[in-house]
């Protein structure tokens, strides 16, 4: 498969070890400073914002 024909498979979630959670963030101390944030990500910004609603906005 040529690196172009990659590009359009779909990435797999990597499985959780067998019985294992995952980590829980309380939002209240991820937005202490206020109603966004950043994430960077395999050398990416995200964007992650709450409404006026309260509800998350994830962006690139």
């Amino acid at each position: 498969m040529t690196s172009q024909g990659k590009k359009h498979e779909k990435e797999r979630p990597v499985p959780a070890a067998s019985g294992s959670r995952p980590p829980v963030l309380n939002s209240r101390e991820l937005f202490r400073d206020g109603p966004r944030i950043e994430i960077e990500h395999q050398g990416e910004i995200y964007r992650l914002q709450i409404t006026r609603l309260g509800r998350l906005i994830l962006t690139k």
